[in-house]
């Protein structure tokens, strides 16, 4: 009858150190999940942040203004327009070059 009470009285002692063990890490588990929600709601604001900044940035008028005053770009007219002009080769002159740097080995003289 004494080992049936001290197997009990044993029993009962280690469920209730596993029953404050798993409080413990339940209560641990809830304040990791409150200081996740935290930074997750933190980032969210942040992340709205940032996009209006980003909006704020990429406007025409801020683009324009860079560009003038960093880069020293001007607005586009005719009169500072450079035109580029493409004239095709002759069939005859691009043959007669191959066939010299392949006479010559690909070296130029």
């Amino acid at each position: 009858m004494i080992r049936l009470n001290l197997v009990l009285l044993l029993a009962v002692v280690v469920s209730a150190v596993y029953l404050v063990s798993v409080q413990y890490d339940s209560r641990r588990l809830v304040t990791e999940l409150h200081r996740a929600e935290n930074d997750a709601k933190r980032l969210a604001i942040e992340f709205d942040r940032l996009q209006v900044e980003k909006r704020t940035q990429a406007t025409p008028s801020r683009v324009e203004l860079i560009a003038r005053e960093k880069l020293q770009m001007l607005q586009v007219t005719p009169g500072v327009t450079t035109y580029v002009t493409y004239s095709v080769p002759q069939p005859g002159a691009s043959a007669s070059a191959a066939g010299a740097a392949a006479s010559t080995g690909g070296k130029t003289p």
